[in-house]
């Protein structure tokens, strides 16, 4: 480390491999000061003036800006600021031609002044020495500050750096031919890039800082030499002019002998450099608050009549500067050449409307003779001057087949991007080849496809997690469907079954009518049962104890038709031939006077309908009854109803339900208790049911009365009850239910009609003989 530091006090420098020595030309511009052209018509800012990504426009077409006011802000670390250089409108947001080979158009700000040129409130940071680092970094950031060298990488980014930094190199070389931009800067603004060095040497807190200058330059190194002489840690050392000493790589490798690796950086072996214009930059942010809206920009070219430099305002149109600087057209007999940069490094513009932006240093207008027009390319003629010149150390005739047979792979390995193109390999190339436009266009069709690689890896990374997403939902519909058919089982095996009390009423015969009271009976003890206000150990009685007692109720129901069963076939099994004789004779009188009362009805249906039932006398008949007797009445019954459809039709609308529940009540208790548990929908069915059946009994009296003689009587009434089991069997148990209690109504009716006949016949003694003769 002394040791370097003692070589480059005492004069002497490293060397690097390569360069050339072209003429200089600075003599144009470098012997006056710089000065200062009017505002333009119009700026025309570019959005994006640096390395890096443009930033986030926050002014519209119509707003009003003052001077250093921000028109973008920051939408990533590697994008700065721009601002307006002076008070205006915002006239237009479009594409506007930009500095750039191609001439491509750019998101553009247009800006009309207002000859107010009124700044913004500044807020300067003199006591920068007692704020943190980071609001500094931000400072120099919010200024919209980039490297004003020519790289444009934005400041903050550089002095953001985190590792230590040994060696900070303030570069003042300016090697390129005919540019004098930095040269004017030192020599008039000294003091203020030494307070630019300042700030810089307080953020990285550098060991050693080194300010090299070009020995063509020895009024720019005797101001800086002034400026610096108050601190010992500043050296002012010059370097030998030769092209291309200004690089990053080649000027550390002077000054350190340090070599930086390929594809590194300069910070990887610890050192940091810096353009004297971006240390008046910091300067004047920190110390004035003032944003970067202008720059110094060399105006050059014997075609021009009054060459210089100038603060030329950021957006300034290239053809307001060739105004201010008088230039001359006869000068350029084969058309308008203007060349932003030097002529080693620079491009040629496609308009004189292209405006000058952060990394602007030189507009070159060179007469014909004075930079010939490259002539036709030749063919490689293999000489190897191109490599001797090439300061990287690079291979440029094996660059330059692969770029232009586009083997881009192959020209990566020759180390394309090593390469700083400084045009040296075409300086020197017999053949005319301009080597650096096809390296150029190889970066830039490396770096498109590394773009779209890029975008392509995300594009996979998205769609696999969108796939990985619908599978995370399809497994979760699945388990969410296996969790709920697991639960709709768990429910359907925790539901009980049909209880078994429900399934022996189904099993009791219908045709059984002390069965069916006492199921009635058991099902309103239930119902009574679970209606009723239940106490504390009522409520906390398990349910297999209600079950329990509803299967003993069903058990009890099904023992009590199981014995009726039995007593019904005993008594059959008893019935002698006489009895059945009688019983078929007295069904055929009572169906003659079933008959003959019907036909006395039509005369009188409104006293028929009206007329009391003799309840009391109903009751006393059945009662003294028969089991025997009950059984044969049964069968009168069914053969009267058939008899009395008619009738029956006529009376059913004008019956209601109150008076068909009261009939029920009074023949068969079980009535009582059925119709009970009986809704409105319940007995509409039940009404219907009995109409159906009427009807059928109906057909078949028909049937029967045009069939039958006095001699056989009994046998078409033996035929009826299995035509009547028949058509029963065929019925739901609903419909037996409902059939068996307008079967109850009719017998009434016919009970009722049986006693008027019997006391109109009290004449008679032996009616039934009678009858059977007749």
């Amino acid at each position: 480390m002394h040791n370097v530091l003692e070589r480059l006090k005492s004069g002497r420098t490293w060397d690097f491999p390569g360069g050339v020595h072209p003429v200089d030309f600075k003599t144009i511009s470098n012997t006056t000061v710089i000065k200062r052209p009017s505002l333009p018509e119009c700026l025309y800012l570019t959005v994006k003036q640096h390395i890096g990504l443009e930033g986030q426009i926050i002014v519209a077409p119509g707003d009003k800006v003052l001077k250093g006011q921000a028109l973008t802000k920051n939408s990533h670390p590697l994008s700065v600021p721009v601002h307006a250089p002076t008070s205006g409108e915002v006239v237009a947001i479009a594409p506007h031609v930009s500095a750039h080979p191609s001439g491509i158009a750019e998101a553009t700000l247009q800006i009309k002044p207002d000859g107010e040129d009124k700044w913004i409130d500044l807020t300067p940071l003199t006591n920068y020495q007692s704020l943190p680092k980071p609001e500094l970094i931000e400072a120099i950031c919010s200024a919209g500050i980039a490297g004003m060298g020519g790289a444009g990488f934005p400041t903050h980014i550089k002095v953001g750096v985190q590792k230590e930094v040994e060696y900070l190199i303030i570069n003042g070389v300016e090697c390129e031919p005919y540019i004098t931009s930095d040269d004017r800067l030192m020599r008039e603004h000294a003091w203020q890039i030494r307070q630019g060095i300042d700030v810089l040497t307080h953020i990285l807190n550098p060991k050693h800082i080194i300010i090299a200058i070009e020995d063509n330059k020895p009024k720019a190194i005797e101001a800086m030499q002034v400026a610096c002489q108050e601190n010992r840690k500043y050296l002012v050392c010059s370097v030998p002019t030769k092209y291309p000493a200004g690089g990053e790589k080649q000027l550390i490798q002077m000054l350190l002998n340090k070599e930086v690796p390929s594809g590194g950086l300069p910070i990887d072996i610890g050192v940091l450099t810096h353009n004297v214009g971006t240390c008046y930059a910091i300067a004047d942010a920190v110390f004035s608050g003032k944003p970067l809206i202008e720059r110094v920009i060399t105006l050059t070219g014997k075609a021009l009549s009054k060459p210089g430099n100038v603060w030329a305002l950021l957006g300034t149109p290239m053809s307001h500067l060739l105004d201010f600087a008088e230039y001359d057209v006869k000068k350029q007999k084969r058309g308008q050449r203007l060349i932003m940069g030097g002529p080693m490094m620079g491009f040629s513009l496609r308009s004189d409307h292209v405006p000058v932006v952060k990394v602007s240093n030189c507009l070159l207008v060179p007469t014909d003779s004075e930079i010939p027009l490259t002539e036709a390319e030749q063919a490689c003629i293999r000489c190897g001057a191109c490599a001797d010149a090439c300061p990287a150390g690079l291979l440029p005739q094996q660059l330059y087949w692969h770029s232009k047979a586009k083997e881009l792979d192959k020209a990566q390995d020759y180390n394309l991007f090593d390469c700083i193109e400084c045009g040296a390999c075409a300086y020197v190339c017999p053949s005319q080849i301009p080597l650096v436009q096809y390296y150029r266009q190889a970066k830039a069709t490396i770096r498109e496809d590394e773009k779209e690689q890029i975008k392509a890896a995300k594009a996979k990374e998205r769609f696999e997690a969108r796939q990985a997403r619908l599978e995370r939902e399809k497994e979760a519909r699945e388990e969410k469907h296996r969790l709920a058919a697991e639960a709709r089982k768990k429910r359907a095996e925790a539901t009980p079954v049909k209880d078994t009390a429900d399934q022996i009423d189904d099993s009791v015969s219908e045709s059984d009518p002390k069965a069916k009271v006492a199921a009635a009976l058991a099902r309103a003890k239930a119902k009574k049962l679970q209606s009723a206000p239940s106490n504390t150990e009522s409520t906390e009685q398990p349910e297999k104890a209600q079950k329990s007692a509803a299967v003993q109720a069903a058990i009890a129901r099904a023992k009590a038709k199981k014995e009726q069963q039995a007593q019904q076939t005993a008594e059959a099994k008893e019935e002698t031939p006489s009895q059945k004789s009688a019983a078929v004779r007295a069904a055929i009188a009572r169906a003659k006077a079933k008959k003959e009362a019907a036909q006395q009805n039509l005369e009188k249906p409104t006293a028929e309908s009206n007329e009391p039932q003799d309840t009391s006398s109903q009751e006393l008949e059945v009662s003294e009854m028969t089991a025997e007797e009950k059984k044969k009445a049964r069968v009168a019954a069914a053969v009267a109803k058939a008899t009395a459809k008619k009738e029956a039709e006529r009376q059913e609308k004008e019956r209601s339900d109150n008076s068909v529940a009261g009939e029920q009540a009074h023949n068969e208790p079980a009535q009582e208790v059925e119709a009970s548990e009986m809704s409105a929908e319940e007995k509409k069915k039940a009404r219907v049911a009995a109409a159906v059946a009427k009807a059928k009994a109906k057909k078949e009296a028909e049937q029967q009365e045009k069939e039958s003689t006095d001699n056989s009587v009994s046998d078409e009434q033996s035929q009826s009850a299995p035509t009547q089991e028949v058509e029963v069997s065929e019925m739901t148990a609903e419909e037996k239910k409902k059939a068996r209690v307008a079967a109850a109504v009719a017998k009434a009716k016919a009970k009722k009609q049986a006693e008027r006949q019997a006391a109109q016949q009290n004449d008679i003694d032996n009616p039934e003989d009678k009858e059977l003769t007749e």
